[in-house]
């Protein structure tokens, strides 16, 4: 079996956009930085995110049934930055941070490249995570931004 350490080091290597997974059970809201985020189909519309089975955020979407995708925009590093934080894993990731919502109640983040409202109509545990697959009910491009890129452990940046 692969040294879960050279898995790392070999993944470290694959381009991703950034987003933020999120999600609401009544009065608690909560999310965190993702980059296993992917469409599955257009029709019926399907995306799909992998979220560690220990997080607040994987809780929230599994008791809920619904989660919310906000894909960055490169000013939205610091965003980026206390969504993926594990000391702000029991604090409010919300703070100060201006939001609204489609149709699940589910947070998303103003002023990202777009944003995903999803009803979660499968989950499969796989591993130390769950793979959540979505139905998009709303979608919404917001800006014309260009992406917050991750690789190699660091952020990048596309030229125009």
């Amino acid at each position: 079996m692969i040294d879960p350490e050279d898995l790392r080091q070999a993944m470290r290597k694959w381009t991703t956009g950034v987003t933020i997974v999120s999600a609401r059970d009544g009065e608690i809201q909560h999310g965190m930085t993702v980059s296993s985020f992917t469409s599955v189909s257009l029709t019926p519309p399907l995306l799909l995110v992998s979220l560690e089975q220990v997080t607040k955020t994987h809780r929230l979407v599994s008791q809920s049934g619904y989660f919310g995708v906000s894909l960055l925009a490169q000013h939205q590093k610091e965003i980026s930055d206390r969504f993926a934080g594990r000391h702000t894993e029991l604090s409010n990731r919300f703070e100060g941070i201006q939001t609204f919502q489609m149709v699940s109640g589910a947070p998303l983040i103003a002023g990202s490249l777009s944003v995903f409202d999803c009803k979660t109509i499968s989950s499969i545990p796989s591993g130390t995570h769950t793979i959540f697959i979505g139905e998009v009910l709303a979608a919404r491009q917001l800006s014309h931004h260009l992406p917050l890129i991750y690789f190699d452990r660091d952020y990048r940046e596309l030229k125009r």
